[in-house]
């Protein structure tokens, strides 16, 4: 540097050092150095300014001194700089000087130092704006300092006697000139605060004045290096713990330190009172809060003295001005939330809780409330901070607030509640995302009798004693919560509570918030903002609507409304309930609500009057005016809420601190709450959210604001991902997420459009939009803990479910076009999962939901054929655990190759399905894609618009089946080389697929049509199968005691009857048709076993009559008859197995000898369809056996179809000896399309006169008919053959008058019923509970002489008895049918039938001989009539009991 920068002589162009360096060069020899010195000084004694003289001695660089200086504070304060030729020369210099004024060398520098120092600052004296040297003082300083330095090392300078001559002269000193004391080793900055009086008020002044400055101005960010050095000076001091820590001295100095930090803490804390809304950068007090940093002064700091500092700041912080009583905190709560919370006093408490764990800062606020006075403001807001920026702070409150309310209901200590409270309630104030509700928290903490004032009646007393005292300063909305949840009360006690309700009632009132205003399912989280009474009616409106959907009924707490606060109900809930409207064609939920409520005398009906007639005009004004409708939405919060989500994606951008993205993320959720005010979030871990499917139900800025979410949320994945893959973020998606959750209206919102953009619009997505949809949903199943069950609407599966499960349901994989949606979708959802998870140690099932990797693994062979080469198991071995570089290489692929605009979706799933991650997950059973679910899953594809062609698609099902599925384990959803089990599996898929197409009203236009579907195919894969099993297990089937078909079908029908009766009935019914139509596909011979025995092979039909009993006569449609075709396949099936037997002949006339004693249904059938039957059974059998006459039974068959029809044409022929049940059935089936006449009447007598054995086929021939006559009454379609069966029955009855054998029929039970037992397993259960009803409606329509001989019939009387008594339990049951027709006759009115019955009932006991009933019998009906009609009853003791034949009781 010249000297003409500096010196105040002009002719110098060089300094000194520069001269001596260039005359070095030219000396040859060293000896002359002492020569040289002495004539330097002699040319000194012409140059007496010693001050600029000082300038002269060192060589600086001028550039980056703080830099250096900085630098050489880190080398330690021994170390000092080595003499300089320059530093003797001064110092030589100054002794002469001093020798000449007789002063001390040191004092002589002092002076010269001070003077130049003066010089350098002088003009800063009247001007103190100026608080930091410019660049050019700056570097003359140095080079002053560094002067000081050499003559302090040459001990010619003296530091205190400096120190003390610089404060006596330079009043104000700066504090950058101190800094560069302290840093240079000159002076240390400890000396300079304990050495005069003034120093800590100038240094406070100076240090608020530098903190004004920021580093912006200056660019070298100096006041930040001052300010922290000082501040690391003022720590160590006052926080360094030392062995002379106890001397006066230090004792003075900790003493200053800590006035002064204490000072500044307050300044800053005075700051933000004065000015609560400033905001981060706009407050002269920031740069302070900036020293809040351990990396600051971590350096020249121990950590415990800084672990101690920072809690001296808290401390100082909550305990600051504690100005505000309880009360006042109650009052005003609600404005300290974080949202509303000053920036520089979060990021006070942000940097001063960063060393601390949770558990350290929540005990120390414990510790706080319980030994000092605070600051209510700032001890909540501290709360909010933590909750916001640290996510383990919820859990630790929590334990932290159990703690108070058990050490206050120990002590009874009031001030442990009441600090419960108001942290619970600033907790509840961050919203469900954070800490649960306000009225969540109370329920759990008082809900219970094992609560923690549930042990006795004095913590009950201490409990409401409290929460009265809070009554007159507890805003309303948690007295609301006091009241609708009031604390658990013994009966005993209730009076207490009542106090209680009723001072917080009254309080209310005098607020002027009405009890009765108070919404039904009112949000009382008391975090929500205060919704207005007819906002609340409306949402209560919607409730009650969602709930009357999913039960069906009007719920308990609007049926109470409308009784017990029935002015709200009709001045708020009906008008909102009745807004007018236009009507849909068909009715939807609000209407049906709406006529329930009519119905129930609930709305009055000149208020129904009048919304039906507003609706009206409402479709006519739409109609002239076409629908034109004009939004009036408040744009404001959604402006504001765009511009917080462009803040929350910079954010990400800029890499900020998970603490800054939280604290965005709240004022996110603050304005959401704004734009959806209802904020329901106490009922989002409870409710059902209503999902409907079809239409949108939301206004015009609700869907806005979804898409901008949705949109936002995608964006800033990208702009995040592209700075590092998922598993290296921040946890913000998780926290966004989250906070979506805690507002119900939104999530609600979100799932509509979520569920439309995946099922109606996922073509038109481009890869970006289906990368961030596919992630959020992978956070939300992170997060299904906190999220309600969905309801689809309409019912497309049973019951509410997950939210994942209801959005998994938008990726149908029917056709092709969807198909290719959904793996792009379920691709990148998975790899996100498994980069987010990292890997399988890290709780992978968090991140990947199982149902889209399931979707995966049924798309992925199904469309790319080379993966079917590839095994998933063999892909990832267990190497890839714990090698997490290999690791970490495997998922940035990963994820690249999911990012990357210029791959496909092939390739990203082909570096999924060999990614080890990926195919490790297989192993877990939640993630195994099982053979039942492959089947489901297939049949659902609709063929037409399959993405595989027909030859494409046999060979990928075949290699499902056969080399995937069939040698698979069981545990991996496989069938273990089971072929039964593979059967088992395809039959229960195709029985549950038919189910599930079954059409009904509500899902038609979401379930495939069973018609297009890919069933034909997997019976194709079926009937590969059951081929393979019969070629490779004849042995094995022959030891099998009953067929595995068989056993299926029962076990299916068995599950099914154990619901209830009619319902059960209906289940079986559908269950059996859907089994018919899969056996009929299926080879006959599967049905029946063949068994070995004795050295034979002969058939077991006993499973094929079992479960023809037990189930098939359950869904014959007519009763007591099978299907044709089904039939015709039973028979064929014993054929078939026949021809496996050692006699084929004689095991078809066993099979059917027991058929005809042990399966009447069976042979009741085969007698019907003997005519269409007989071509197909022969020529079964001719090619069976090479042309052999028919088995004899078979024969016996066609000699009573011929007898049949012989009869028909008048012709008379020996009966056959057969079955009379089989008789019966094919003389049925030739008179089912013969009109009643003379004909059969003939043919009745014919019968009439056959031998007793044969007059059994006329019983049998009457239940047939009777069958039918029950079959009118139930079938609509025959009603019109009433007539004719009554007829024929009546026909039937006049024959067998002389016989009491029809009488069995109607016996119960069935062992009664004598040699027609038969008949009980043949018709359903249902016929057989009507036969009461079949008799009435036969015996009354008699003539009289038939009706005479039949009353006389032995038995009759107890048979009409207990028929009557039946028939009146079916009426009162409800089990009576009534057909629905046009020309309804009093014949088929049950009514009607009863009221004949008890006429001809009273006439026939009348007409009956008292010794036809025994006393026995008589007590029996008596008793069974006595309640049901006590006056056949009376007739039953009058004219049949033994008292009755006594003459001396005539009188009576």
């Amino acid at each position: 540097m010249s000297l003409g920068a500096s010196s105040m002589c002009p002719t110098q162009k060089r300094t000194l050092s520069c001269l001596l360096a260039g005359r070095v060069g030219k000396r040859p020899k060293q000896e002359n150095v002492q020569e040289l010195q002495e004539a330097a000084v002699q040319l000194l004694n012409r140059h007496q300014n010693l001050s600029d003289l000082f300038l002269e001695v060192g060589s600086p660089n001028p550039c980056n001194l703080i830099c250096k200086e900085s630098s050489g504070q880190q080398k330690g304060a021994s170390e000092s700089p080595s003499p300089t030729i320059g530093g003797s020369l001064l110092v030589n210099e100054l002794r002469r000087k001093a020798g000449e004024l007789g002063v001390p060398v040191a004092a002589l520098s002092v002076k010269m130092v001070v003077e130049r120092l003066l010089d350098l600052t002088g003009h800063i004296k009247g001007d103190r704006e100026q608080v930091l040297l410019n660049s050019t003082q700056r570097v003359q300083l140095s080079v002053l300092f560094q002067s000081t330095r050499e003559l302090l090392s040459l001990e010619a300078f003296c530091s205190k006697l400096f120190w003390q001559e610089y404060w006596r002269d330079q009043k104000q000193p700066m504090l950058e000139v101190v800094y560069h004391l302290h840093t240079q080793n000159i002076l240390s900055l400890e000396y300079m605060l304990e050495s005069e009086n003034g120093v800590r008020s100038w240094l406070m002044s100076e240090l608020k004045a530098l903190c004004g400055r920021t580093a912006t101005e200056e660019g070298d960010g100096v006041p930040q290096q001052v300010l922290s050095t000082v501040v690391s000076v003022l720590v160590r001091a006052v926080f360094e713990e030392t062995q002379d820590s106890t001397a006066a001295p230090c004792r003075r100095l900790s003493q200053v330190c800590r006035s002064v930090l204490d000072d500044m803490l307050s300044w800053v804390l005075d700051t933000l009172n004065c000015k609560p809304t400033l905001q981060s950068g706009e407050t002269t007090a920031e740069l302070w809060v900036q020293m809040f940093d351990a990396s600051l002064c971590g350096v020249s700091v121990s950590p415990d003295a800084l672990h101690r500092f920072f809690i001296h700041s808290l401390t100082h912080t909550l305990t600051y001005r504690p100005r505000l009583k309880v009360s006042d905190a109650i009052a005003m709560q609600r404005e300290w939330s974080f949202a509303k919370t000053c920036r520089l006093l979060t990021s006070l408490f942000r940097k001063l809780a960063v060393i601390f764990k949770v558990e350290e800062l929540l005990s120390h606020l414990q510790q706080v409330l319980e030994t000092h006075e605070v600051n209510w403001q700032h001890v909540l807001s501290c709360l909010s901070t933590l909750l916001v920026y640290n996510p383990n702070t919820q859990p630790s409150l929590k334990e932290l607030l159990s703690r108070l309310l058990s050490s206050a209901f120990e002590g009874y200590d009031l001030e442990n509640m009441i600090t419960a409270f108001l942290l619970a309630r600033q907790g509840a104030l961050e919203g469900p995302g954070v800490f649960p509700s306000y009225s969540e928290w109370f329920k759990m903490s008082f809900g219970g009798a094992s609560s923690y004032h549930g042990k006795s009646k004095k913590s009950l007393v201490f409990l409401l004693k409290f929460l009265s005292d809070l009554v007159p300063f507890d805003p309303p909305q948690y007295l609301k919560v006091h009241i609708l949840h009031p604390p658990y009360v013994a009966v005993k006690h209730r009076a207490l509570l009542q106090e209680y309700v009723s001072l917080t009632k009254t309080r209310l009132a005098d607020l002027k918030v009405s009890i009765e205003e108070m919404g039904l399912y009112e949000d009382i989280s008391g975090a929500g903002t205060s919704v207005q009474p007819r906002c609340q009616a409306r949402q209560d409106v919607e409730k009650a609507i969602s709930l009357f959907g999913s039960t069906g009924r009007i719920s308990a707490t609007v049926m109470e409304a409308s009784i017990f606060r029935r002015p709200y109900f009709l001045s708020r809930f009906l008008p909102a309930l009745l807004t007018p409207r236009v009507l849909p064609v068909k009715p939807d939920a609000r209407m049906n609500f709406i006529d329930s409520l009519k119905k129930a005398e609930k709305i009055p009906a000149a208020q129904h009057s009048s919304y039906i007639e507003s609706c009206q005009r409402e479709r006519q004004r739409q109609q002239d005016s076409k629908g034109v409708s004009v939004v009036n939405d408040d744009d404001n919060p959604q402006e504001v809420l765009q511009v917080q989500l462009q803040e929350h994606r910079a954010l990400l951008t800029e890499g900020a601190s998970d603490g800054e993205v939280s604290a965005q993320l709240a004022r996110i959720s603050h304005t959401l709450s704004i734009v959806f005010p209802e904020r329901a979030e106490e009922l989002v871990s409870q409710a059902v959210i209503q999902l409907h499917v079809d239409e949108s139900i939301f206004s015009e800025l609700h869907n806005k604001v979804v898409n901008m979410i949705l949109r936002s949320f995608c964006q800033s994945l990208l702009d995040a991902s592209r700075i590092s893959p998922p598993n290296k973020q921040s946890p913000w998606a998780s926290q966004f997420v989250n906070i979506l959750l805690g507002h119900r209206q939104l999530l609600t919102a979100l799932l509509h459009r979520m569920w439309d953009l995946l099922h109606n619009q996922g073509v038109s997505l481009s890869a970006a939009h289906v990368l961030g949809l596919a992630a959020f949903v992978v956070h939300l199943h992170a997060s299904q803990t906190k999220c309600p069950k969905v309801q689809l609407c309409p019912p497309l599966l049973p019951g509410p479910v997950s939210v994942l499960e209801a959005l998994t349901t938008a990726l149908p994989c029917t056709t092709q076009t969807n198909m290719l949606f959904c793996v792009r979708f379920c691709v990148a959802a998975v790899c996100y999962g498994l980069c987010r998870s990292e890997s399988l140690c890290d709780q992978p099932q968090q991140y990947n939901p199982c149902s889209l990797y399931k979707k995966l693994l049924y798309l992925i062979p199904r469309l790319m054929p080379d993966m079917r080469r590839l095994p998933i198991e063999a892909s990832g071995e267990s190497e890839y655990v714990g090698a997490n570089k290999q690791g970490e290489e495997e998922n940035c692929g990963l994820w690249k190759s999911v990012t990357d605009t210029n791959t496909t979706w092939r390739k990203s799933a082909w570096a999924l399905w060999k990614h080890a991650p990926f195919c490790l997950l297989v192993k877990l059973p939640e993630y195994q894609f099982s053979f039942s679910e492959w089947l489901a899953a297939e049949l659902r594809v609709q063929r037409s618009e399959d993405a595989l062609s027909d030859p494409d698609r046999q060979e990928y099902q075949q290699w499902a089946c056969q080399q995937l599925y069939l040698p698979s384990p069981v545990d991996k959803g496989g069938c273990a080389g089971d072929l039964k089990t593979a059967c088992s599996h395809i039959l229960n898929a195709v029985m549950d697929q038919k189910t599930v197409c079954a059409p009904t009203q509500e899902n038609t236009d979401h379930r495939p049509s069973e018609a297009g579907t890919c069933l034909p195919d997997i019976f194709s894969r079926l009937q590969e199968i059951v081929y393979e099993m019969e070629l490779t297990s004849r042995s094995q089937r022959t030891q099998d005691k009953g067929h595995f078909l068989l056993d299926l079908i029962s076990h299916r029908c068995s599950v099914t009857s154990d619901l209830q009766s009619i319902s059960s009935e209906l289940c079986i019914q559908q269950t059996l048709h859907t089994w018919n139509r899969v056996i009929l596909a299926l080879p006959a011979v599967m049905l029946v076993t063949v068994k070995t025995g004795g050295g034979k092979r002969t058939l077991d039909c006993e499973t094929l009559m079992e479960h023809i009993n037990q189930y098939q006569r359950k869904g014959c449609s007519p009763a007591g008859l099978l299907p044709y075709h089904l039939t015709a396949h039973f028979l064929r099936a014993v054929l078939m197995a026949s021809v496996s037997c050692d006699c084929a002949s004689g095991e078809v006339n066993k099979a059917m000898s027991l058929i005809s004693l042990q399966c009447p249904l069976l042979l009741v059938s085969a007698g019907h369809w003997w005519g269409r039957l007989s071509p197909v059974l022969v020529s079964l059998w001719h090619r069976l056996t090479d042309g052999q006459p028919l088995p004899q039974q078979l024969q016996v068959l066609a000699d009573c179809h011929l007898w049949v029809c012989s009869s028909k044409d008048g012709v008379s022929c020996p009966v056959p000896s057969a079955p009379p049940l089989l008789l019966a059935a094919c003389l049925h089936c030739v008179w089912e399309g013969q009109a009643c006449g003379k004909g059969i009447r003939t043919s009745l007598e014919m019968l009439g006169q056959l031998t007793e054995q044969h007059s059994q086929l006329l019983v049998f021939l009457l239940f047939l008919c009777v069958t039918d006559l029950l079959t009118t009454f139930l079938t609509p379609q025959r009603v019109k053959g009433l007539q004719r069966a009554q007829e024929l029955c009546k026909d039937i009855l006049t024959v067998l008058v002389d016989s009491a054998d029809w009488l069995l029929l109607f016996k119960t039970p069935c062992s009664e019923k004598g040699l027609y037992q038969p008949v009980a397993v043949v018709t359903s259960d249902e016929y057989t509970r009507l036969m009461p009803l079949a008799f009435y409606s036969l015996v009354p329509h008699l003539n009289s002489e038939i009706l005479e001989k039949t009353v006389k019939a032995p038995g009759f009387l107890h048979t009409a008895v207990l028929c009557y008594s039946s028939l009146i339990k079916l009426f009162m049951d409800g089990q009576t049918p009534c057909p629905v027709t046009e020309h309804l006759t009093d014949q088929m009115d049950p009514s009607y039938i009863l009221t004949r019955a008890q006429q001809v009932l009273l006439k026939t006991i009348s007409l009956t001989s008292p010794t036809s009933l025994s006393p026995h019998q008589l007590n029996q009906l008596e008793a069974l009539c006595v309640d049901l009609d006590p006056e056949v009853a009376a007739a039953l003791v009058f004219h049949l009991s033994s008292s009755s034949l006594s003459p001396e009781l005539d009188f009576l």
